[in-house]
């Protein structure tokens, strides 16, 4: 089953960078996000809290593209590495990194999306050396 969850993500990150919306049918309808790169960010549940999460998100940037560079296979969790590139919004500074996404899948949907500020986190989390 792990090939066909790096696939499943693959598609998602590639509809959402091409379209700006959530593949929504790869997500469970409870899916929980856990920003682990905002203090403070609090529970978001649901394709709702999704939504509100991504908004939460971008509010932060006056623009930011997201470059997927890595799909790591991690059993029932897939590790997205992509280089972000955004300006802040207030303050107009550039800010250039390696972000890491861990998606958990349960009977082919995403369940969870934990998001990390760089790879080296995201890989932690899913118990591989940097």
């Amino acid at each position: 089953m792990s090939r066909e969850n790096v696939e499943l993500i693959e598609a998602a990150m590639e509809h959402l960078r091409a379209t700006g919306e959530p593949q929504w049918s790869s997500n469970h309808e409870d899916i929980e996000i856990h920003d682990h790169d905002i203090p403070d960010a609090g529970e978001y549940r649901g394709n709702a809290g999704y939504a509100r999460w991504l908004e939460d998100w971008a509010d932060a940037w006056s623009e930011f593209s997201l470059e997927p560079d890595e799909f790591i296979d991690a059993g029932d969790r897939v590790v997205v590495v992509f280089r972000l590139k955004a300006t802040g919004r207030g303050s107009g500074v550039t800010v250039e990194r390696r972000d890491g996404l861990v998606a958990t899948l349960g009977d082919g949907l995403v369940v969870r999306l934990d998001y990390y500020n760089s790879r080296e986190q995201a890989l932690e989390a899913v118990g591989l050396a940097a």
